[in-house]
């Protein structure tokens, strides 16, 4: 039977033994392997990792993320060893990273990067417990955590049930103790909280606000950490190997119909450096001669595009890497030959594109979304650097952890180091050169922004600070749930408030004609 045909009711009946049809057929998922059952410790975890997230999780993210992530480690790290499972080399490294970007939201308030910072750990952190090598048990495993969210709660319960009586002659004294230990503490801390003022200070900012209205979305927090917590238990009593999901070989095209479409792309990626070199390297005067344009505008028409062109690139070469022909060594230097032409030639396009956002910082001023393409489009050029360093060794084994890892280094450095103040740093900078700024733009910004906004001078200062004003008058969040950079924020503010009211805010910036483009000076 040819393959692809369908004989008649294997849509209704299936034999024994038979593996489950598969939504795509160039693709045959692993079959999933056999859990280790829960432990008590590593139940304990997830018991106190769901309650942490309850307690803390309601007043906003810092240390507390980090806190809940090390906590649910160890309850991983204990269903793992149940299993009979140990850390390896890309482990510790998986691991080491996702906890470099959980330090993100305890350092820096700005939502995107904290968002993304988050996102990149719980990705890193499947990809260490499932292990990975090609590219699908590498992509398959960094999403793994979603799906064993639901499952992880069903192997909890399941290994509650089948632990029986014994289980419970366990369970029930840990249950008590912590029960009397809990009284003991509230009793004791109530006493010496009314005996000595810096105590209760003490208990106060331990001790969340708490009211009955918030009791439905401090349990969804329970169910959520409890679940997360769980799904990385039950991924480390016995992950599913992504790497055995056999994916089948494209068809292999002939060398003219597969040639012709790249050889033509080559062509045109070149002429696209020749021009560059031309108009790019020929200076100011070169641009505006030959465009008509100036520096910036040149630069705001055609970044856009060129990162368009650079992330369509990656889907062309792997595209043509599947159906590339692959009969003989000569077809295999053809590819080489063509694919690797390619990318030298993307780099170009990377190199064009870094260099017409830097005119356009360098003419209106850096913002946090011109940062971010900016990293974005460094990281891009880091990925066709491993496809060329991959073609050259003729070895790709390495090229999938590879690819991660350079993301998610990306993402570390792209959070640690503040994109917010960055910007406001460098918004400030301009202004003290060029006595302008674009307040609109630094009025956007997180808190992360307010100690290089706190240099501006009079009504710039009043006007640039007015979106922060609250921090300096409103009471802060727990010190488990406040960035390092909130803190700083406030206390700047306190020390030295923008203004007293909020018509005093107002006037300062329609003075300096904020309601109009948005950028002021003339110092």
């Amino acid at each position: 039977m040819p393959y692809g045909a369908v004989p008649a009711g294997a849509g209704f009946h299936r034999a024994p033994g038979t593996p489950a049809p598969q939504p795509f057929q160039w693709l045959r998922l692993s079959d999933p392997e056999r859990k280790a059952p829960p432990t008590g410790p590593a139940l304990l975890a997830a018991l106190l990792t769901g309650l942490l997230t309850t307690w803390m999780f309601g007043d906003g993210l810092g240390v507390n993320l980090l806190f809940c992530a090390v906590l649910a480690a160890v309850g991983a790290g204990l269903a793992a060893r149940s299993a009979g499972r140990g850390p390896r080399g890309w482990t510790v490294l998986w691991s080491a990273l996702a906890v470099a970007l959980l330090a993100v939201p305890a350092l820096y308030e700005a939502g995107w990067p904290v968002l993304l910072a988050t996102f990149c750990a719980l990705g890193l952190a499947s990809l260490a417990l499932h292990g990975g090598r090609r590219w699908t048990g590498v992509l398959l495993a960094l999403p793994g955590l979603l799906w064993n969210l639901v499952p992880g709660l069903r192997w909890a319960l399941d290994g509650l049930r089948g632990r029986g009586a014994a289980g419970r002659d366990r369970v029930v004294p840990v249950l008590k103790a912590a029960l009397v230990a809990a009284v003991l503490v509230a009793v004791f801390g109530a006493l010496f909280a009314s005996a000595d003022a810096a105590m209760a200070g003490v208990f106060e900012s331990l001790t969340p606000d708490v009211d009955l209205g918030e009791l439905p979305f401090r349990v969804v927090l329970f169910v959520i950490g409890l679940a997360t917590a769980l799904g990385f238990a039950r991924i480390a009593a016995g992950p599913r190997r992504w790497d055995r999901t056999v994916v089948r070989p494209a068809r292999a095209r002939g060398r003219l119909e597969w040639a012709l479409p790249l050889v033509a792309l080559d062509l045109m990626f070149g002429a696209f450096a020749v021009v560059q070199a031309v108009v790019v390297l020929g200076g100011r005067d070169s641009i505006t001669e030959t465009t008509g344009m100036s520096r910036s505008e040149y630069a705001r028409q055609g970044f856009w595009q060129l990162l368009v062109v650079t992330v369509l690139t990656l889907f062309v070469v792997a595209l043509a890497r599947r159906w590339a022909p692959r009969g003989t060594e000569a077809d295999h230097r053809l590819v080489r030959l063509l694919l690797g032409a390619l990318c030298l030639l993307t780099l170009t396009v990377v190199a064009s594109a870094l260099g017409r956002m830097w005119f356009y910082v360098d003419a209106s001023g850096l913002t946090s979304l011109r940062l971010w393409v900016l990293v974005v489009e460094v990281w891009l050029g880091v990925v066709f650097l491993l496809l060329i360093a991959s073609g050259l060794t003729r070895s790709t084994a390495w090229l999938p952890r590879a690819a991660v890892l350079s993301a998610a280094v990306a993402a570390a450095v792209y959070g640690l180091m503040g994109p917010d103040a960055i910007v406001a740093e460098q918004n400030v900078a301009r202004f003290e050169q060029t006595g302008r700024i674009d307040l609109r733009n630094v009025r956007s910004l997180s808190p992360d922004a307010v100690p290089a906004l706190d240099r501006l001078p009079g009504d710039y200062r009043t006007c640039a600070l007015d979106a922060f004003a609250s921090y300096g008058a409103a009471e802060g969040s727990p010190w488990y749930a406040t960035s390092l950079a909130e803190s700083r924020a406030r206390r700047i503010l306190v020390e030295r408030p923008p203004a007293e009211t909020s018509s005093e805010r107002d006037g300062a910036c329609a003075r300096l004609g904020l309601y109009g483009d948005g950028y002021v000076g003339g110092r």
